[in-house]
């Protein structure tokens, strides 16, 4: 370190870092933008997977308590991927008419194969009041709606660490009277 009589630092590869007295030299500077492009470029390679595609292979009722009903909603997962996905836990919520209708976890594990799929069983709960507040606005007026929007969207945790999102939407015809 080159300092003169006043204390200050005379190489001119020094930089004033913005604490006081601090300084660095040029030559190390780059090396944390390095490491900070290196890691954005390696998460950015991670997130390069082809969306699953989520379905309801089947709904079976389940014992309910107080206020709310519950379902085992099996959903078929299928993967078109060139790479399996490892699984250790599961969310999944149902918005039906824009509106929440259900959700649930399961902590099931599992891996779904390259170009395969598998069926996972998340148990979820259904407020009883929601579905009350939602038909009694139909019966004090409201039109009823001939189609229903719904849409269905959840999680894969990781095994290790980041998740894999996948959501699913649509419109189910109601029949008319």
């Amino acid at each position: 370190m080159d300092i003169d009589k006043w204390g200050e630092d005379t190489n001119p590869n020094a930089i004033e870092l913005p604490w006081e007295g601090a300084t660095m030299r040029r030559s190390l500077l780059p090396i944390p933008v390095i490491i900070a492009l290196l890691n954005l470029a390696a998460c950015a390679g991670l997130s390069g997977r082809d969306p699953l595609q989520v379905s309801v292979a089947g709904i079976d009722p389940l014992p309910g308590a107080g206020l709310e009903m519950r379902m085992m909603v099996k959903l078929r997962v299928q993967n078109p991927g060139e790479t399996p996905v490892d699984y250790d836990g599961v969310y999944v919520k149902l918005d039906v008419l824009d509106k929440t209708f259900a959700s649930g976890v399961s902590d099931e594990k599992g891996s779904i194969p390259r170009f395969g799929e598998s069926v996972i069983s998340v148990p979820v709960t259904i407020s009883t009041l929601r579905v009350a507040l939602n038909t009694l606005g139909f019966v004090l007026g409201d039109k009823p709606p001939e189609k229903v929007r719904y849409k269905l969207s959840g999680k894969l945790a990781g095994p290790s660490f980041g998740s894999t999102s996948f959501e699913s939407d649509g419109e189910l015809a109601l029949p008319t009277p």
